[in-house]
C-alpha cells in the first residue's frame, strides 16, 4: 500500500523508469511512445542533452534565490530572450512556477492594470468560454468552461462565459465554411450583458487543449475578439499554457491569426518539463502603467524566477530557435494529423480528428451521423487509452466535450523533437490499438 495520495486514489499507475527522446520505459523495460508530452510539457522529449548541462551548470552556482531581493542572469537572458520571439510590445516577462499560477497572476495583473491606470476601477470581470482549461487554483478554475469546476462551484468567482470556438459542434449550428462567426461575436453580448464597466479582460486558448482536444478556431476568431476588446476596452489574454513555444507550428500560436494580445500565458513548453516554469508575457504598455503608477505589483509566488528554471528556459528556448524545433512541429503536425484522418476517421466511432502543428486531437462518438456520444459512465476514453497504452502509446484522455457530461476524446500532443519515422510508428501503433478497440465495442 503506498503513501502517496493520487489524483486518482483507486487507479493503478505505471512506474516510469527512465525516458530517452519521445520514448519511455517502466520499471519492467516495457516502451512506450510519450504521445502526449505528459501533458504537452515534454516539448524537446526526455534526456536532451543540451537541457541537462544547462542545469547542471546553474545548479552548482546557485538553485534558489527569492526575486523579492534577488535577480539573476538566467532570469533576465530568458526575458530578452523571449521578448525577441513575442509579437509586438509584449517585452515585459513576470515568472511563475506553473500554468495555473500564470493564468492567476494574468487575471490579477488585468484588475491591477485598470487600477494603476484609472485610480480607481470597476473593472474585475473575467471572461472566458465553456470548453476551456485554465488551470486549477480558484481564480483560473473560475474562469475554467470545463466540467472539473463543477464540485468546487461554491468557492469560485462568478464569472461569465461564452459559446466556445467548437466546429464540429457548433453552438449555433453553422457550418465553418459559410459562417458568420458567431462564437467571437458572443464575446460583444456576453460584454453588453455584464457592462463593460465592469469588464477586465478576455482569456482564450488559441488552440484548445486538456478540456476539448484540440479544437481550432475560425480563421478570423481572434481578429473579431481583437476588435471587440478594443472597442470595450477589455484586455485580451492568450492563454498558451498548452500552445506555446512551438506545439502549433509557430513560436506564439497566436501568430497564426495575425493579431497581438495584450497578455499572453505560457508554462510547459516554455520550460519542456525539466523544472516547473511558468510565466505572463505583458506588453511594455501594461508594464509601463505599473512603473508609472504605484510601481507594484501586489503578487508572488516563492519559486517565481527561480534561477534554476530560468537557466532551464533559456537553454529550452535557445534549442527551439537553434535547431529549427517550431518548423518540424508545423511538418510532421501536418503529415501526423493528415495520416490519422485518413486511417482513423473509417472507424465507426470515431467522429472527428482536428488540430494544429503537433496539438492533435480525436473525438469519440457512438453515432457519426448524429454525433451522439457514449454515456460518460462508459469510460470510453479512459477504455480507448488504456487500449492504446498496450500497444505502447500514452495518450491524454478528456471527457465532457459533447454536453459538458458527456462526450469523449483525446490529446495528441508528441514531443516536438519526433521525426517522420516515429510520426509512422506512432501511427502503426494507433491503428492497432484502434482495431483491438474496434473489435471490443463490436
Amino acid at each position: 500500500m503506498s503513501n502517496v495520495f493520487y489524483r486518482a486514489v483507486n487507479k493503478t499507475y505505471i512506474e516510469v523508469d527512465h525516458g530517452e527522446g519521445i520514448y519511455l520505459y517502466d520499471t519492467n523495460g516495457n516502451k512506450y511512445i510519450d504521445a502526449c508530452s505528459g501533458a504537452a510539457v515534454a516539448n524537446l522529449g526526455h534526456a536532451h542533452p543540451v537541457i541537462l548541462q544547462a542545469m547542471m551548470e546553474q545548479a552548482k552556482k546557485v538553485a534558489f534565490s527569492h526575486l523579492s531581493r534577488w535577480t539573476s542572469q538566467p532570469i533576465q537572458e530568458a526575458a530578452d530572450l523571449v521578448a525577441e520571439l513575442a509579437p509586438g510590445s509584449l517585452n515585459k516577462l513576470y515568472l511563475v512556477s506553473g500554468g495555473s499560477e500564470a493564468t492567476e497572476a494574468a487575471l490579477k495583473m488585468a484588475r491591477g492594470y485598470f487600477v494603476e491606470r484609472d485610480g480607481q476601477s470597476s473593472k474585475y470581470r473575467i471572461i472566458s468560454r465553456w470548453k476551456s482549461f485554465h488551470g486549477n487554483t480558484i481564480g483560473s478554475l473560475s474562469m475554467t468552461g470545463d466540467k472539473r469546476r463543477k464540485k468546487y462551484t461554491p468557492l469560485l468567482l462568478n464569472f461569465p462565459h461564452i459559446a466556445p470556438a467548437y466546429c464540429y459542434r457548433c453552438p449555433f449550428g453553422k457550418c465553418q465554411e459559410t459562417c458568420q462567426v458567431d462564437c467571437a461575436h458572443d464575446l460583444e453580448r456576453a460584454i453588453k450583458m455584464e457592462g463593460a464597466e465592469y469588464v477586465a479582460a478576455f482569456i482564450a486558448e488559441p488552440v484548445g487543449g486538456a478540456a476539448c482536444g484540440a479544437i481550432v478556431p475560425h480563421k478570423d476568431y481572434f481578429k473579431i475578439i481583437r476588435q471587440i476588446c478594443d472597442h470595450y476596452d477589455v484586455l485580451l489574454i492568450d492563454d498558451e499554457v498548452m500552445a506555446g513555444f512551438g506545439r502549433t507550428g509557430t513560436m506564439f500560436s497566436i501568430e497564426d491569426y495575425g493579431v497581438v494580445p495584450d497578455m499572453i500565458c505560457v508554462a510547459k513548453g516554455m520550460s519542456a518539463g525539466y523544472s516547473p516554469l511558468g510565466a505572463v508575457i505583458a506588453t511594455d504598455e501594461i508594464y509601463n502603467t505599473y512603473k508609472n503608477g504605484s510601481g507594484v505589483f501586489v503578487h508572488g509566488h516563492t519559486y517565481g524566477g527561480n534561477p534554476l528554471s530560468a537557466a532551464v528556459a533559456l537553454a529550452v528556448v535557445k534549442t527551439l530557435v537553434k535547431d529549427n524545433i517550431v518548423e518540424n512541429s508545423r511538418r510532421i503536425g501536418a503529415y501526423l494529423l493528415a495520416q490519422l484522418q485518413e486511417k482513423l476517421l473509417p472507424f465507426p466511432f470515431v467522429g472527428d480528428v482536428r488540430g494544429k502543428g503537433l496539438m492533435l486531437g480525436v473525438e469519440i462518438v457512438k453515432d457519426i451521423a448524429t454525433k451522439e456520444p457514449y454515456p460518460v459512465a462508459m469510460g470510453m476514453a479512459e477504455k480507448l487509452t488504456a487500449t492504446l497504452v498496450k500497444h505502447g502509446v500514452i495518450v491524454y484522455p478528456g471527457t465532457g466535450n459533447a454536453d459538458g457530461e458527456n462526450g469523449d476524446q483525446f490529446l495528441l500532443a508528441p514531443p516536438l523533437t519526433i521525426t517522420k519515422d516515429q510520426a509512422d510508428e506512432l501511427i502503426d501503433k494507433m491503428v492497432t490499438g484502434f482495431k483491438e478497440f474496434d473489435n471490443n465495442i463490436g
